[in-house]
């Protein structure tokens, strides 16, 4: 407060109603964002005023009269959040509401405050047993948590959580994990206000006084929020009411009183204490608050008054404003006559002073020069300072005085046209020669014809994004098969967190990942959320499918979902403004943790290190140094990816010296030293420390990210061959000696030293492919490490998403600083080359299947009855019926084009809701030993009731009827089922294994839609007539149940070889269609061909329709 502060503004808050008295001001606070001050009175109506002579801006009913008076409020970017008894509201500050949120849990809420994540989520608490954090962004409750404490005021400093309890004492929360780390007693009876800034919190309180009741107590109590100690209180001789930090001074607190006394005093030096006494007359004080730029400060009275102090010449409420926006002035419109009979052609166009673009004469327009070409790297890396400017050797690429044509003409083999549909190509009759030449078009888009040039600056084509197109029929229409004609699977892109790709096929080829997987995968695990056996799963796919595209939706789905992927930013929809290197990194690191974690929970008891350990942790011991009195403090440490760190920038740029080479920067960054200040024990302070790191043991995988950061670090990549396809590894009495090309060769000849040899599998690379593409990640891996054959040779292989295809190694292993650098490497013992163990395949755990997992009852043995081990243990060949529902969990993303027609720019997506598997043969064929549905958390768009007998409430745990299970416990029955080469037998499975997220190949499927089908004839046939017409059954008569459709699946199955045994298949087939095209092939009877269907209901279970006896199984 300077001696120039005087009131400049005062108002009062307008009446609730129409001759109704002035309310009361509840709660005040200054903006932080703009220069308003925002008020809410005690019917819940939130009103705020603009600038230093406080005129009215937005007024607004943020929360029902009911609720009782605004208690808090707090601001983002975006908005404005207030709180109430039972709701809370976010609008902006125009007013305009974005959500309000109640909840039958609101009993009694008080205050609110940021957590650790920002401005993104807060916490709310008040009198009452729970807490909530809330999004923002969304405006919904995320998690419900149990108070330690009925809290009433809620201030946010640093890390902490500062909360005012109901009985005067003080929690210290942490803002991350909101666990109470301190208590302190504040009052004898509760706290009247209460603010922390930097490394203090003060509070003041009431405490009982005999025979006057409660009265406020004559000091102010200080703690420090550093050592989380009590500090000496601070004496206010005329009651402290009200307490604010300056926001600019730290250690400086405003104290103020009821009557008016304002005392400004120094933390560090309380002798030192400037007092003021503001004149109220004939009221008291209610409220005080000071502004964000420490300017102005704003009181309430008992009056109703909100008064403004602070100095005329420099008040501002924020330290740095924002624009506040206004409302437009209205124009009036142009007076003119009219009457009923002036004609219409007087009323004028708009006029305009200047030429539009599209009358512009044709003389006035000029063809500019684009660009320059950007300057070759190779002369960038040899530039050399002179007086003039820089000069560098000529390349010699191009001849003397020629002239290079600066305007480049778009380059159609530069980007990859979508092939046609599926549908249009059937459609299409091609002669055998057409189909060849389309395949050679095909190949000769996707090679580029200059990757024999390995100095190339453009970008090949085959490195661009590459975009799944969806006709009428969906994305199986798509030709993957264009892209991908090797036996290697892609991924596809259209999955939320996808960035993820690359990475996964890096660890599918990489052999003792894949294998610990996979025996994790076979093991016991039922945990919901574990990524390693959602890998296991993935690679498991990827190896059956066999080129086929696969996609990794329950993997990222089970991703998404962890909590602390989310706390990291590690998805894509929280971190958009994140650099995809950054995040793949990021990503590495969390993964590697996470698996190895998962993999020793299933090992109990288990000490030292598990295989999953020995394979990616780096051991290491740190030692750090006080540089003044030289003491050293040692301990452990683990690390499962090595950062490389690159040497200062004349290092690089020395022409004279050599480049620093890969081996050398790994030994650097493995070895890293750093200095730091740190707590030095013997000096009793704080002092420069010097930190240094012994190898241990190193692990059989390496996992490195590039951490490129500098152009230093670009130029050292560009350099060709730099990155090594071999090194070698000494770790001799904790230093690690790393050696790559001649220098290993010697090593590896004299035989001295253990050296570990590895080779590279594959880098993950972040491609920057041009300014109307966005940057995208790919994996150049060689794939022969991971072959079963022996005598495999190196192939290098690019995988973008669903592209893949051969590349030499020169390719795969150049990188260019200004569309291709790496991001993650992947080196592996050379002795674990071709080690490929697939013995997990004789250790399932297979008790999953013999089991009820569930506390609900089980069904009656006519309707369900689990396998028995002793004699229904599945095996090869034994076939079971399949059937599953979906329910929709996102609506389809959907462009308007100008000409009218619709482009699927998102397909929907469907989430498993109930799976059923029924005996295929013997004297319980058709009787369900599966029949699972499955808990759903994330919001549901449609159950599409009709066509899943799925309805609402089905699928939640507080109110569904069913057993429910997880997706992934259901998902591996399935899994086991394949793996244990059951044949699967149903009608349409291809769509039901995508959605699944499985891949079964073809000898283990039997579809009845491709049993009872005519190529010539271009149309399948649905279940529900096939059933009316081949067994003349009418099922799906209500809905669908997925019993009921496998069980008929079974059945024509039975049909078709009794069909083909007699020789009358093509003759049935015939018939069939001709009575399809009598009845529309539709089955007659409600419903038709299921597309019309009532109630809403899920159906009860029905019982298989075979007869027990004599039924044998159609496999030959």
């Amino acid at each position: 407060m300077e001696a120039d502060w005087d009131e400049v503004a005062i108002i009062q808050l307008p009446p609730s109603a129409a001759h109704h008295p002035a309310t009361q001001v509840a709660t005040f606070a200054f903006d932080t964002s703009e220069e308003l001050l925002w008020t809410g009175n005690e019917y819940g109506r939130v009103t705020s005023f603009y600038g230093a002579h406080l005129e009215r801006y937005t007024s607004y009913r943020a929360h029902a009269p009911s609720e009782g008076s605004v208690k808090q409020f707090l601001f983002t970017e975006k908005g404005i959040v207030s709180i109430s008894k039972q709701s809370v509201h976010f609008s902006l500050r125009r007013g305009l509401a974005q959500w309000h949120l109640t909840s039958n849990d609101f009993k009694d809420l008080k205050c609110m405050n940021f957590t650790s994540k920002g401005t993104r989520e807060i916490l709310v608490a008040g009198c009452q047993d729970q807490m909530f954090k809330i999004d923002v962004d969304k405006g919904t409750i995320t998690d419900t948590l149990t108070a330690e404490a009925q809290y009433t005021i809620m201030k946010r400093a640093g890390q902490y959580l500062c909360a005012a309890t109901m009985t005067g004492g003080i929690h210290i929360l942490d803002s991350g994990t909101l666990a109470v780390i301190k208590m302190f007693d504040g009052h004898t009876g509760r706290i009247s206000d209460m603010d922390a800034k930097g490394d203090f919190l003060a509070t003041c309180g009431w405490s009982p006084r005999q025979q006057y009741g409660f009265m406020l107590d004559p000091f102010t109590n200080v703690f420090s929020l550093k050592t989380l100690k009590q500090l000496p209180p601070i004496p206010f001789h005329t009651g402290a009411a009200f307490v604010r930090m300056h926001p600019r001074m730290s250690t400086t607190s405003i104290i103020t009183s009821q009557n008016g006394q304002m005392q400004v005093i120094d933390l560090m030096n309380p002798d030192s204490a400037n007092l003021r006494q503001l004149s109220l007359y004939d009221s008291y004080l209610t409220g005080f608050e000071m502004a964000p730029s420490g300017e102005a400060f704003a009181l309430s009275d008992s009056n109703s008054h909100v008064h403004l102090w602070g100095s005329i010449a420099k008040i501002h409420f924020p330290e740095y404003s924002n624009p506040t926006e206004f409302a437009d002035p209205s124009i009036p419109p142009p007076s003119m006559d009219w009457a009923l009979d002036t004609p219409l052609s007087t009323i004028g166009m708009p006029y305009y002073k200047e030429h539009l673009l599209s009358g512009w004469p044709s003389h006035m327009v000029f063809e500019v020069g684009a660009p320059p070409p950007k300057i070759d790297s190779a002369i960038l890396n040899t530039m050399t300072r002179s007086e003039i400017g820089f000069f560098a050797k000529n390349p010699r690429t191009k001849r003397r005085y020629q002239v290079e044509d600066k305007r480049q003409t778009d380059r159609a083999s530069d980007s990859l046209s979508a092939p046609k549909f599926l549908s249009e190509k059937a459609r299409a009759a091609q002669t055998a020669s057409e189909t060849d030449a389309k395949t050679a078009e095909t190949m000769e888009t996707l090679t580029d014809m200059h990757l024999d040039d390995v100095t190339r600056k453009d970008v090949p084509a085959m490195y661009g994004n590459v975009e799944i197109k969806y006709s009428k029929f969906g994305v199986d229409d798509f030709d993957f098969a264009y892209y991908n004609q090797t036996q290697y699977s892609g991924l596809e892109t259209h999955i939320a967190n996808s960035y993820a790709n690359p990475l996964l096929q890096l660890c599918r080829f990489t052999p003792m990942i894949r294998n610990l997987a996979l025996r994790h995968t076979a093991s016991p695990c039922l945990y919901e959320s574990c990524l390693l056996c959602e890998l296991g799963f993935l690679i498991d796919m990827l190896e059956k499918a066999s080129g086929l595209n696969c996609q990794a939706s329950n993997f990222l789905k089970t991703f998404s979902g962890l909590s602390n992927a989310v706390s990291l930013n590690l998805l894509e929809e929280q971190a958009p403004n994140v650099a995809l290197t950054i995040l793949i990194q990021a990503f590495n690191r969390f993964f590697l943790d996470k698996i190895s974690e998962e993999f020793r929970r299933m090992i109990p008891n288990h000490g030292g290190p598990s295989l999953m350990d020995q394979i990616l942790e780096t051991q290491t011991r740190a030692t750090t140094r006080c540089a003044q009195c030289a003491n050293e403090t040692m301990k452990g440490g683990k690390t499962f990816v090595n950062e490389l760190v690159y040497p200062a920038k004349h290092v690089v740029k020395n022409t004279r010296g050599p480049r620093p080479t890969f081996s050398q920067i790994l030994k650097a960054s493995v070895e890293r030293q750093d200095q730091t200040r740190g707590w030095c024990n013997k000096c009793n302070r704080y002092q420069q420390m010097v930190q240094r790191k012994t190898i241990q043991s190193i692990p059989r995988v390496l996992m490195i990210n590039a951490a490129i950061q500098s152009h230093e670090a670009k130029i050292l990549w560009s350099i060709p061959n730099w990155l090594p396809h071999e090194i070698g590894i000494i770790v001799d009495q904790g230093q690690f000696y790393c050696f790559e090309g001649q220098d290993l060769k010697l090593h590896l000849q004299r035989g001295v030293f253990n050296i570990m040899v590895y080779e590279l599998i594959g880098v993950v690379a972040d491609i920057n492919s041009g300014e109307h593409q966005k940057p995208h990640l790919v994996a150049t891996i060689n794939t022969a490490p991971s072959s079963r054959d022996p005598n495999a040779e190196d192939k290098w292989h690019l995988f973008n998403d669903f592209l893949v295809r051969p590349i030499p190694r020169e390719e795969a292993l150049r990188f260019e600083p200004s569309w291709k650098l790496p991001s993650v490497l992947t080196f592996q013992l050379k002795a674990a080359r071709h080690q490929i163990d697939d013995s997990w395949k004789d250790h399932l755990d297979t008790q999953i299947l013999y089991r009820w997992w569930s506390s609900n009852p089980e069904p009656p043995p006519d309707e369900f009855k689990l396998l028995d081990p002793s004699i229904e243990a599945p095996q090869p060949g034994h076939a079971v019926a399949i059937d599953a529902e979906f329910i929709r969990l996102q609506a389809e993303e959907i462009e308007m084009k100008a000409d009218g027609t619709r482009e699927t720019i998102r397909p929907d997506r469907k989430g498993l809701a109930r799976v059923s598997v029924c005996r295929g043969a013997g004297e319980m064929a058709g009787l369900p030993f599966i029949d699972d549905y499955i808990a759903v958390a994330e919001p549901v768009v449609d159950y599409l009731t009709a066509w899943s007998g799925i309805s609402p409430g089905d699928l939640d745990r507080n109110t569904s009827p069913h057993a429910l299970v997880g997706l992934k416990h259901a998902y591996k029955k399935l899994w086991i089922l394949l793996n244990l080469g059951c044949i699967f037998v149903g009608h349409s499975l291809a769509n039901d294994f995508r959605t699944i997220n499985i891949h079964v190949p073809r000898k283990q499927v039997v579809d009845t839609v491709d049993l009872f089908f005519k190529p010539s004839l271009h149309r399948k046939l649905n279940l529900k007539f096939l059933a009316w017409c081949v067994l003349k059954e009418k099922i799906q008569e209500e809905e669908h149940d997925s019993i009921e459709d496998a069980t008929t699946a079974l059945k024509l199955w039975r049909k078709y070889e009794e069909f083909v045994d007699a020789g009358v298949l093509e003759q049935m087939l015939n018939d069939i269609y001709a009575t399809g095209r009598e009845v529309g092939f539709r089955a007659p009877g409600r419903g038709g061909g299921g597309g019309e269907r009532a109630g809403q209901t899920t159906p009860v279970r029905k019982a298989g329709g075979f007869g027990r006896v004599g039924f044998r199984s159609p496999m030959k």
